[in-house]
């Protein structure tokens, strides 16, 4: 089986799942990175600094500087870790709408991080994709 058709075969099954919780990164020392670890959805060390992905509430209560604010789509599908292009695939449709994705690859799922204001729209792309797939 070619990867073109696996690829295919995954984004059939495709369940984008939209998480309501509004995040933000925010840059961290290592005295705030020890307090709100436990709340850190993901950690990126940096030759900048640590950014951290939290929930905008954290941010807010922590008072601290944000930069834009998105939204997690989590990919659900068996199987589609270890297959080459897919989160290629995907973004690419995502770009051709005019959205710009983050992917993080994570043990299970993989996830998208979208702008706030373009969560909607991606959903919509993502769900296309599949029902284009499924009925082509």
């Amino acid at each position: 089986m070619n990867a073109q058709v696996k690829i295919d075969q995954l984004l059939q099954r495709l369940t984008p799942i939209l998480n309501r919780e509004q995040l933000v990164m925010c840059q961290l020392d290592e005295a705030q990175l020890r307090t709100l670890l436990q709340e850190c959805l993901c950690i990126f060390r940096e030759r900048e600094g640590i950014c951290a992905l939290l929930p905008k509430d954290v941010a807010e209560r922590e008072s601290l500087p944000e930069d834009g604010s998105y939204r997690q789509i989590t990919l659900q599908y068996t199987g589609g870790l270890q297959v080459p292009g897919l989160a290629a695939t995907i973004v690419r449709e995502l770009a051709d709408a005019g959205i710009q994705a983050n992917v993080v690859s994570a043990r299970c799922h993989e996830h998208l991080l979208v702008s706030e204001h373009d969560a909607k729209q991606a959903m919509q792309v993502l769900y296309g994709i599949s029902n284009r797939l499924q009925y082509s």
